[in-house]
């Protein structure tokens, strides 16, 4: 009796393990299908401003913050944020004392993050505010600038605003990192695009490419700021 009493609440307790890893699963999948959904819609509003039809991969996020230690950061500062593809991993490594929000200029994208990352701080404004609301946290610099921007749809006068808001916000000590797709790394605007992150900072590096990425891209990973 004492027996299958115990059975049956073994058997009870692995089904709602069970039911638990399938909701999970689910709701993973849900977020992961709206993500594409959001992003697709937004590259259909404004292609120019979006610069590519689906968001980054799990793969790119994590090395635009390879080699970071984000759990001892201070001061960490996301530049369009889009969906959230760079969001989660930098969330899943901050420290409990680390001051992070995000920058998106798209309403739609902005009001998404706050949905998809309840209590993530999102500012739904231009990447060239970033030092006012660094002022708002009480913070003069970033350690960490990760930047999802599309470079190469930016006009240039913009792209100068943006660069000299990054310089004044990025710590003497910090790394901004940013990102190109292969195939157009040698387009005259990425090219110009690369000249200036080498103006503007004494250290220019790129990673390998990474394939698992639609499209493939490599990531710029920039320090010692010029002022």
């Amino acid at each position: 009796m004492n027996e299958s009493f115990a059975v049956r609440k073994r058997s009870r307790a692995l089904d709602r393990k069970n039911r638990s890893q399938a909701t999970s699963f689910l709701r993973g999948l849900e977020l992961d299908v709206l993500e594409h959904l959001e992003f697709f819609q937004a590259f259909i509003r404004e292609p120019a401003s979006v610069g590519a039809l689906s968001p980054s991969s799990r793969a790119l996020a994590l090395a635009m913050i390879e080699g970071f230690t984000l759990h001892r950061a201070d001061t960490i500062v996301e530049l369009g944020a889009g969906t959230g593809a760079f969001t989660g991993p930098i969330l899943e490594r901050i420290g409990k004392d680390t001051t992070f929000f995000a920058m998106e200029l798209d309403r739609i994208h902005a009001r998404g993050l706050k949905r998809r990352f309840p209590g993530l701080t999102v500012y739904n404004d231009s990447a060239e505010r970033t030092l006012e609301y660094l002022s708002l946290h009480h913070k003069a610099h970033a350690d960490y600038i990760v930047s999802g921007l599309p470079w190469a749809t930016i006009p240039p006068d913009i792209q100068d605003r943006i660069m000299e808001a990054i310089l004044a916000s990025l710590a003497p000590h910090g790394i901004f990192t940013t990102f190109a797709y292969l195939h157009a790394r040698w387009l005259p605007q990425a090219r110009q695009f690369r000249h200036v992150l080498q103006q503007r900072f004494a250290t220019v590096s790129t990673s390998p490419v990474i394939w698992r990425n639609l499209p493939p891209a490599l990531v710029y990973r920039c320090t010692h700021p010029r002022s």
